[in-house]
């Protein structure tokens, strides 16, 4: 490793934490916010498809689910194997850092080849338990059958953009989302409609998309300029390292997997108390949520090099102004995003959708359901934080304590108490939100502080 690059590490311990965390998130939240822009893109233009519009977006939000394991496969390896990385680099074990970034990458080639396969063979039964109709049903395959197809791409770039973060180097892992991004957004209205290959043509743009995004990332981390190279040498699964990851990856795989379990819950309430009007209603929900959840993440994402680098050079006064800086940057962007939703829901509405009795029935629903909002500035920040320290089975119960135990019962449960079913479908969200934000907070100002103190 060069001097220059051993300064680029160095930095994550040195410099000031308020400038250096503005500098890692900025480019973090941008390519979250970006990386929006993929799914978002494709249902706005999807939901003015002439005459066929309302049901091809309805059957795209059915997709969803497949679409988010193979995201969580990619963090689970990824996002588990990134601040083990991160952590080393703390501890000057920058051999071991190496070792981790193979055998992810290893990991996560071969485990994309089993999920295409297993996609392309079950995606009929699969999208009818995620609520497909006979309606949506053909919509959904269109996508479906040719998405798949760029699983090693997708896993890939998502899979080991976070290596590239690990060593301070966000700036250029925010170009591998915008790259692919804006690609897909230019390629998007080319396929769909100059093509007329309408669903199939959104699905072609992206695969196309996240495979340039795939190659950016591989020629980064066998380039010069990267403090962790991926080496030949240690391309190969070793066993403990990879344990080590996925078990620090267990949470955010939880988290991103369970939206799965999550939209299967979802849809079928919807489509028992509202039909396909309601299931449209909440694949725009779905994305307003994304616009609060993946910006926090980005900044989340900024902070963890910095926390895990001073967790593994034993600095807890630098630990605790990360933490502080992070909490207040999340809790601002949350309550901003919050209180836009609450005041012009129509504004919001008619971006995914023309159709005007969609749009009234999703502004009532998207004022209950993003009621509180703003919460998920505590769980995201402190749950994440926690994954950066290396605190997996903590991470793992948070993860699962909101969707899995909270918010899917609630999602059952809740019809049982009200007269108006859909409302309390709806009210699901935000009681899971408020419980979850509380005991993410609670657990994590008494953990930290006993990690702290050991130091």
């Amino acid at each position: 490793m060069s001097e220059q690059q051993n300064q680029q590490t160095a930095t994550l311990g040195t410099a000031p934490v308020g400038p250096l965390l503005f500098r890692l998130a900025l480019p973090t939240i941008t390519a979250q916010v970006v990386n929006l822009l993929y799914s978002i893109v494709d249902r706005i233009y999807i939901g003015r498809i002439p005459l066929e519009g309302k049901l091809a977006l309805t059957g795209m939000g059915v997709t969803f689910p497949v679409i988010t394991l193979i995201s969580a496969f990619a963090a689970l390896i990824g996002m588990g194997g990134a601040p083990r990385a991160s952590i080393a680099l703390g501890a000057r074990e920058h051999d071991r850092a190496e070792r981790i970034l193979g055998t992810c990458t290893a990991a996560l080639w071969a485990l994309a080849l089993v999920l295409t396969a297993l996609f392309l063979l079950f995606q009929a039964p699969l999208l009818r338990l995620f609520g497909a109709s006979a309606d949506t049903l053909p919509y959904a395959m269109q996508y479906l059958n040719l998405y798949v197809l760029g699983t090693v791409f997708v896993m890939t770039s998502l899979g080991l953009n976070g290596f590239i973060t690990a060593q301070g180097r966000s700036s250029v892992a925010m170009k591998t989302v915008v790259i692919g991004a804006v690609l897909n957004t230019a390629l998007d209205p080319l396929f769909i409609f100059v093509f007329r290959m309408g669903v199939r043509g959104a699905a072609v743009a992206t695969i196309i998309s996240q495979a340039v995004s795939a190659a950016w990332v591989l020629r980064f981390l066998t380039g010069k300029q990267t403090v962790l190279r991926l080496k030949r040498a240690y391309f190969r699964i070793d066993r403990p390292l990879l344990a080590s990851a996925v078990g620090l990856g267990a949470s955010p795989f939880v988290m991103q997997s369970t939206e799965s379990l999550l939209t299967i819950a979802f849809n079928v309430s919807l489509q028992k108390y509202g039909g396909d009007a309601a299931v449209g209603a909440m694949t725009i929900l779905t994305s307003v949520a994304q616009m609060v959840q993946l910006p926090l993440t980005g900044l989340a994402q900024g902070a963890q090099p910095i926390l895990s680098y001073a967790c593994g050079a034993k600095r807890p006064d630098r630990m605790k102004k990360v933490v502080q800086l992070n909490l207040a940057a999340a809790f601002v962007f949350a309550f901003s995003i919050w209180a836009a939703v609450q005041l012009f829901p129509h504004t919001v509405v008619h971006l995914f959708t023309s159709d005007e009795e969609l749009v009234e029935r999703t502004v009532w629903a998207l004022r209950v359901y993003f009621a509180l909002g703003f919460t998920n500035a505590f769980q995201t920040g402190f749950q994440q934080s926690f994954v950066a320290l290396g605190e997996a089975r903590i991470s793992l119960f948070l993860a699962l304590e909101r969707k899995v135990f909270l918010l899917i019962p609630f999602i059952l449960i809740l019809p049982h108490f009200f007269a108006d079913k859909l409302f309390a479908v709806f009210l699901a969200e935000p009681v899971a939100d408020l419980l979850a934000a509380a005991t993410t907070t609670t657990l994590f100002l008494i953990r930290f502080k006993q990690i702290t103190r050991d130091m």
